[in-house]
Order: C-alpha cells, then structure tokens, then sequence
C-alpha cells in the first residue's frame, strides 16, 4: 500500500502521512532484529574485517580504511555483552553529530517503512545500560525491531560515558 493510498483510506493528507512513517534499515545480530533510521546511514559496507586496535575499550571493534580516511567501528555484540562473531561482518556507516563512524552488525536486512503508530517506548524494566543505546521497538508482523539512536553508539559518546 503507497503513501496516496493510506492517506485516502484514513483521511489524511499526504503530509499527514509521510510525517507518521519512518524509514528504517533493518541489521541482524543473533536473533534479534534492530533498526537504524536511514537518515544517519551513509552506506553499507558489507563482508568487512576492521582491524583490532590494542588497549581500546570493549566496544571498539577496530579499524578499517573507508574512502581514503579510517574509520573507528563500535561492535553493537560488545556493546550488548554478546560473544564476538567469528568472521566478517557488515558495518553501517553512520553519520552522527561527532563524525562518521562504522557499526558492526551481523548482516543488513531491508529497508523498512513503519508507522510511528507501531512504536512503543522503552520497557520500564530494561536496565540503564540498554536504555542508553535502544531508542525503543516497532512491532512487525512476526517479531519486534528494536531500534538504535546512532547518536547513542557514537564512539565519543560512549567513550565519555565510561
């Protein structure tokens, strides 16, 4: 079903609408699927291999070279005290408001659109750990999304936060 059609059907304008969807790229770690709103995605570099960087906190999963430049990654497994993945992984890279910088995922699925009226806030039991990083949970037709502010996962942030 398109924008046009949604707006018919419930009687709101197009703008209406479009300000109610968000478009989210969907990654995969484990099991469990989150989402990053496009608007911060600069590109998907898939089957990458950052290089370990000696006496870097947890969540640094290492360096890799990104257009001329290198480019710090944060493993969201280390971030969420996950076993490390054996391999190559996917890196979102994301712009924030300290700079680019690369996410670790498992693999990227889609590109989704939602509606804000699937959105749920963060569970009050959810430690303040993971507060700090989810920025609540979309509910889809076979499972939840959990969502991720990449300001939250900025290196810089994160390492103040230490």
């Amino acid at each position: 079903m398109n924008k046009a059609t949604v707006a018919h059907q419930s009687g709101k304008s197009m703008k209406d609408v479009s300000a109610a969807l968000v478009e989210v790229c969907s990654v995969r770690l484990g099991e469990t699927w989150f989402g990053v709103p496009i608007t911060h995605i600069l590109e998907i570099v898939g089957a990458a291999r950052p290089q370990p960087v000696p006496l870097a906190p947890g969540y640094v999963g290492g360096l890799v070279h990104y257009r001329g430049d290198v480019l710090t990654t944060v493993s969201l497994r280390q971030l969420l005290s996950l076993s490390p993945k054996i391999g190559a992984q996917d890196i979102l890279v994301l712009e924030s408001a300290g700079g680019c910088f690369g996410l670790l995922v498992d693999s990227v699925g889609e590109v989704l659109t939602l509606s804000a009226s699937d959105h749920e806030p963060n569970p009050s039991i959810l430690d303040q750990r993971r507060k700090a990083l989810f920025a609540g949970a979309y509910k889809l037709k076979d499972r939840l999304l959990v969502m991720l502010d990449p300001e939250r996962l900025d290196p810089l942030l994160l390492s103040q936060a230490s």
